[in-house]
């Protein structure tokens, strides 16, 4: 039985006529009467009672109606839904990210990609990035967004962005007022730091900055989120170096300020599987490309063409490029 046949088929139950119903579907008479016999081989019952005057249903003509009009509404919702995917328009897409992103541009990436893919459905990880890299390798990610370049073999990344780090002070510290702040003022403070199992890379580039000040920080809270930082700082629990970005969570209790003559960056990257061309991760992509020049604007990369080509410069290496829409 072929979706053919039930196509003839159900155009025939309508309307009746051997040669209306060939015209309907563009063909001749005789192919359609081929189809018909074979499609009643097939069922093993006749479908159609046939003379000089009138077709009309069988009983099990009737019975087969309805179910071939539901299987092939059915194959066209299947092919449709084949179609809406293959090009980026439905299926699903799973993404990892550090806490940090959510003031970095990623919700309103995330925004424009649904509202241009609606029937994408979209899930979010929160997790520290050698988590993220963990479950990209065994197909439970499709992206992620993590703070460290040591990226396994059979994954890519990208620079999305780099900031600097910023001095994070509680409202009422000494240093608070200052518009700068040089890391040798730090020592001597109890410090807020994320964990070295969570983040290897921050632990050690914060550990850096301040041995390069001549000092090494005394670790007082050790926590898994940025925004864990930010909260103890800003009650008073301790000093902290932290990405630019944190300025944007808006606590009460902290602020911060500029540090000078530090050159060691905050860096986020955009990691993926290696592997065929993905529609659904492309237009995330593309999102996350539009996206980077307002993100560079509000600091978030030295610049929106850093920015843009950092991303852009990845797309091209996957092999994506935007489809067109018809």
């Amino acid at each position: 039985m072929e979706l053919r046949h039930l196509r003839y088929f159900v155009v025939l139950s309508e309307e009746l006529h051997f040669g209306r119903a060939a015209a309907r579907l563009a063909i001749s008479q005789p192919p359609l009467s081929v189809a018909i016999r074979q499609l009643e081989e097939s069922v093993g019952a006749q479908l159609f009672e046939r003379n000089s005057k009138a077709v009309r249903l069988t009983p099990a003509g009737q019975a087969l109606q309805q179910s071939a009009r539901r299987l092939l509404r059915q194959a066209e919702e299947a092919a449709l839904e084949a179609r809406d995917i293959s090009q980026g328009l439905a299926g699903r897409l799973r993404v990892g990210f550090v806490g940090a992103m959510l003031y970095r541009g990623l919700p309103q990436a995330l925004r424009r990609f649904q509202a241009q893919h609606p029937a994408v459905r979209v899930t979010l990880s929160e997790l520290n990035s050698a988590e993220q890299l963990g479950q990209l390798l065994h197909d439970q990610l499709d992206v992620g967004f993590v703070h460290t370049h040591r990226v396994p073999a059979g994954l890519r990344h990208a620079l999305l962005l780099s900031e600097p780090f910023v001095a994070c002070l509680p409202a009422e510290h000494r240093l608070a007022r200052r518009r700068s702040i040089a890391p040798a003022q730090l020592r001597g403070e109890p410090f807020v730091l994320f964990a070295r199992s969570v983040s290897p890379d921050y632990y050690e580039r914060i550990l850096a900055i301040c041995a390069d000040a001549g000092f090494r920080p005394e670790l007082r809270h050790e926590v898994r989120h940025w925004l864990s930082v930010v909260s103890l700082v800003s009650q008073g629990m301790g000093v902290a170096l932290v990405p630019d970005a944190m300025r944007r969570a808006l606590l009460r209790g902290a602020v911060f300020r500029p540090l000078e003559s530090v050159a060691s960056r905050s860096e986020a990257r955009c990691v993926w599987r290696e592997g065929p061309a993905n529609a659904v991760l492309e237009g995330f992509l593309q999102a996350m490309q539009a996206n980077a020049s307002a993100a560079a604007r509000l600091s978030l990369a030295a610049s929106p063409e850093q920015a843009q080509a950092a991303v852009r410069h990845a797309i091209d290496e996957q092999g994506i490029h935007p489809r067109k829409r018809l």
